[in-house]
C-alpha cells in the first residue's frame, strides 16, 4: 500500500495530520478516551510494508480487531 492510501486509511479511522516537517514523514495523531497517541508516518513512498504499518497503527492506539479489519 502506498503512503498516501495508508494515510487516508488512518485518517477513516479518526486519526489526523498534526504536523508535517519537510517531506519525510508527518506526524499523525489520534484521541481515544481523552488519552492522545501520536506516531509518525513516511509520505511519500510507492510502498510500505504491513509491518511497518501495524506497527504505526499501535502506535495510534488502534486495537488488534481495527487493524486486521483496516488492512484486509
Amino acid at each position: 500500500m502506498s503512503s498516501r492510501k495508508f494515510a487516508r486509511l488512518l485518517a477513516q479511522g479518526n486519526a489526523k495530520i498534526v504536523r508535517q516537517r519537510g517531506t519525510s514523514h508527518a506526524i499523525f495523531e489520534r484521541e481515544i478516551e481523552g488519552r492522545i497517541f501520536r506516531a509518525p508516518v513516511i509520505t511519500a513512498k510507492a510502498e510500505l510494508s504491513s509491518v511497518y504499518m501495524k506497527l504505526v497503527m499501535h502506535q495510534l492506539g488502534f486495537t488488534d480487531e481495527e487493524i486486521d479489519t483496516f488492512l484486509e
